[in-house]
């Protein structure tokens, strides 16, 4: 008898399950665990529904046509962990949209039409792990739309409408480890920027309009193992531009217009692995200064207009001697001086380099 009665209680929550999934959507709960995976996307859905099993733990709604987040959407599923909200066309959300939703640990709203977060909008969201935001019309950031987000690990903000970084701006995200900003508008970042961001292992700024970095933008982010300062219009690296990053490994630079490196830009990184300065306006470059770098293993130069003169004399030995990523370096080109227009850098001999008197 027990044995039917816990049958009865089960078929009684399965039925419940089932009776208050939204009509447009699929429920299928995960065996053995009181868990509803809610797939409601494509459904051309104008509105967040008003119900779902209590079990919810998963919900996927992307790819519909809901404009507003209201007050209190998810408050009553309290084992909800995930929800994508991905291509719809989110213009507002509610201050107390996500209230009470303290387990949830995965926010999708990439490709929507925000423009921006409430304030203490996601307050709630103590154990959020990853915050998708991109692809909308966010043209602010402000520390008080993170509040609460003390263990978010990775925030995406790529394909917005940033043109500046404030002081701050991430202060509340202590746990952040991955940082997105890419193809936004970016020109001005301030020095304090990043601050409380210690624990940040990577940074994206990939296609913005960086023209310079003040001293010291980076001094807060120590730990910062990669930076991608890919796409910009950066016309100068300095060793202060690169303070406090003692951890360092990646480093990109392509596609800047970068026309020399002074000889201790890399004084503050010594644990640099890798350095990516393809595609810049380099003329010539002291080798000694990457020969310094003692865990150096890949350097990438090509697509820069080589002065092969006496002032490359250094970088050739460099080439020569250290047998780093060779078939990259075996693609530099001189550009000039006109006797050495084409020929491969790697094939010249100190002897072939003439500076003018």
């Amino acid at each position: 008898m027990k044995h039917l009665g816990g049958l009865a209680v089960l078929w009684l929550w399965m039925t419940e399950a089932l009776e208050n999934c939204p009509n447009a959507c699929k429920c299928s709960q995960k065996k053995n665990v009181n868990r509803t995976e809610v797939n409601c996307s494509k459904q051309r859905l104008q509105q967040f529904p008003l119900q779902f099993p209590l079990d919810s733990w998963i919900l996927k709604m992307g790819g519909n046509i809901i404009e507003e987040l209201p007050a209190d959407i998810i408050r009553s599923l309290p084992k909800l962990e995930s929800v994508n909200l991905e291509r719809n066309s989110i213009r507002s959300i509610h201050p107390q949209a996500f209230s009470g939703a303290s387990r949830l640990m995965l926010l999708n709203l990439n490709g929507n039409q925000i423009t921006n977060i409430p304030s203490k909008g996601l307050k709630d969201l103590l154990n959020l792990r990853f915050l998708m935001l991109g692809q909308n019309q966010i043209a602010t950031v402000k520390s008080d739309m993170f509040i609460g987000l003390r263990n978010l690990s990775d925030l995406d903000l790529p394909l917005n409408s940033l043109t500046t970084l404030p002081p701050n701006a991430f202060k509340p995200l202590i746990a952040l480890k991955v940082l997105d900003l890419a193809l936004n508008h970016i020109q001005k970042i301030s020095p304090k920027a990043f601050s409380g961001l210690e624990e940040l292992l990577f940074l994206n700024l990939d296609n913005n309009k960086l023209k310079n970095i003040q001293a010291g933008t980076f001094k807060t982010v120590n730990n910062l193992e990669m930076l991608v300062l890919d796409n910009n219009l950066l016309s100068t690296l300095s060793s202060s531009m690169l303070e406090g990053l003692s951890n360092l490994q990646e480093f990109y630079v392509r596609k800047n217009w970068i026309k020399s490196l002074p000889a201790d830009v890399f004084r503050h990184t010594p644990k640099l692995t890798q350095v990516a300065l393809s595609g810049n306006q380099l003329q010539t470059i002291d080798g000694n200064m990457l020969a310094n770098i003692q865990g150096l293993k890949h350097v990438y130069l090509h697509d820069n207009p080589w002065r092969c003169d006496c002032n490359i004399n250094s970088l050739l030995q460099y080439i020569d001697q250290k047998q780093v990523n060779r078939a990259f370096l075996g693609k530099l080109r001189c550009i000039s001086p006109e006797e050495h227009r084409g020929k491969p850098m790697h094939s010249l001999k100190s002897e072939d380099l003439h500076c003018d008197a």
